[in-house]
């Protein structure tokens, strides 16, 4: 097994993580036990199941992929998998050689300096384990979990830009958020950096560090890059712009709900103490909550039942519980979770209204992401207060205002942070390379104009022509059947 010299620095990052009291290093027979490749029990055990929770988080992907598709017409829905695809494996390798060192190495409050590539200065430091009260966990797996979170904070950014940006921006902006951006946001909530030190910030599994990260660079990239083609007419009202298919929508939704349950109760970094099912019920009566609450709201406004805004209730209650989970007890959970459902559909009508954001990202990851933060200056219980060490029980619990104030410090200085360096990078990208495809490659599709095939080749494609197709004949721009530029008015 590898080995690290950074037990300082990880022990820091987990001291803001897990806000436990201390952190105590494995002792040399553990250490040799686990160079022979015998671990004890319990880290056999904790190690298993935060793989378990790292992978469920994985699966995520398969979730934004769905959903972002069903969202998208279905000239674009191909490029969606090379999306993703492409921006997971840029994110493992830049996290695995910087961004896990930038998050939660030794360095101080700003950033970390040590253990890039999961291999300190010294090779063989007595380092390739963490010992938790929870319980032991390998260096490895905590990289893992703490890799796919990232992951998802990216995935969640490129919400809003669907059907217009150039997939080159996917792997530049991919490379700055993963090994810089997300890292520093990471170190200064959970790494042991200066918020944490000053005030003791609670999100326990990443309503801001994850979602409202991810959604800040969402609206720097929106800003810049403007709506598609026909989004808005003559009189600035927006128009609609139906997705091609609410079943894979759908779909994705309930992916990315079971995902979450990766999410969340894999943030105990550990199964021994029994707090996992606990997050887990948590964390499923906010999603509950969420969707109840988003559904009766659009009921009352238009007298249907909206399949996206329920959806989005779901996600938007998921996000909301992320950082209390940890927190509060059963009963505040789906009462966070149905506030963040009225959020959400608000936000995304009035967001609608100024900003093309087809997926409603900045509702419910940004606006939900807020709310749940601000959850824990209210919620958070005197029991787990003090069962995680970290800051003050909330309002409802007679804790005062101090919590509920350092709440809202974390979310402006990541939204601040993010939103500021994601905004240069995208405005430097714009002035290099360009964000938007042309007007034509818009029209045309990104699934032909950007990756020389279609999606569904059955749907533009007249039948006789699909004998022999491939990208290298397939057609583009001007060339493009007339079924792919029908569906919304230039």
């Amino acid at each position: 097994m590898r080995r690290t010299r950074w037990a300082t620095g990880m022990g820091a990052g987990l001291l803001a993580l897990l806000a436990v009291p201390a952190v105590a290093m494995a002792d040399p027979a553990t250490l040799r036990m686990a160079d022979e490749g015998q671990l004890p029990v319990e880290v056999g055990i904790n190690s298993i199941w935060v793989m378990v929770a790292a992978v469920l988080v994985m699966f995520m992907q398969a979730g934004f992929a769905f959903l972002e598709i069903g969202f998208s017409r279905g000239k674009n829905a191909g490029t969606i998998i090379a999306k993703i695809l492409v921006n997971f494996s840029i994110a493992a390798i830049c996290f695995w050689a910087v961004g896990f060192a930038f998050a939660f190495g030794d360095g101080g409050s700003l950033i970390g300096t040590s253990g890039f590539f999961l291999a300190g200065d010294n090779p063989t430091a007595d380092f390739p384990l963490i010992s938790l009260p929870d319980g032991t966990i390998t260096v490895e797996a905590l990289f893992f979990f703490q890799f796919v979170f990232c992951a998802v904070s990216l995935a969640i950014v490129w919400g809003t830009t669907l059907e217009r940006v150039k997939f080159g921006v996917y792997v530049i902006y991919a490379i700055v958020f993963s090994a810089i951006i997300y890292p520093i946001g990471a170190h200064w909530i959970w790494g042991g950096g200066w918020v944490a030190e000053q005030f003791s910030v609670q999100d326990f599994a990443g309503s801001t560090v994850v979602h409202l990260i991810g959604a800040s660079g969402a609206l720097a990239v929106l800003l810049l890059l403007g709506a598609r083609r026909g989004k808005y007419g003559n009189d600035g009202k927006p128009r609609a712009i139906p997705g091609h298919s609410m079943p894979l929508f759908g779909l994705g939704v309930l992916i990315l709900w079971l995902g979450w349950f990766g999410f969340n109760p894999g943030s105990t970094l550990g199964a021994l103490d029994g707090r996992f099912p606990e997050i887990a019920a948590v964390t499923n009566l906010g999603a509950a909550g969420g969707v109840l609450a988003a559904v009766a709201v659009m009921w009352l406004k238009v007298r249907k039942i909206d399949i996206g805004m329920a959806g989005n209730g779901a996600i938007a209650g998921l996000v909301a519980i992320t950082a209390p989970s940890g927190y509060v007890e059963l009963w505040a959970a789906p009462i966070i979770g149905l506030v963040a459902g009225v959020v959400v559909v608000f936000g995304i009508l009035a967001i609608d209204k100024v900003l093309d954001d087809p997926v409603g990202a900045l509702s419910a990851h940004g606006l939900a992401g807020i709310w749940g933060t601000l959850a824990c200056g209210l919620f958070t219980s005197d029991r787990l207060a003090a069962k995680n060490a970290v800051g003050e029980p909330g309002l409802f619990y007679g804790g005062g205002l101090g919590q509920l104030g350092n709440q809202a410090v974390g979310v402006i200085v990541a939204f601040v942070f993010v939103f500021s360096a994601s905004f240069v990078t995208f405005w430097l990208i714009k002035k290099t390379y360009g964000l938007r495809v042309s007007a034509e490659e818009e029209e045309a599709g990104l699934d032909i104009s950007e990756h020389g095939m279609y999606g569904y080749p059955e749907q533009f494609i007249p039948a006789p022509e699909l004998v022999g197709y491939s990208p290298a004949n397939a057609p583009v721009g001007s060339a493009t059947p007339k079924a792919t530029t029908r569906e919304v008015p230039a």
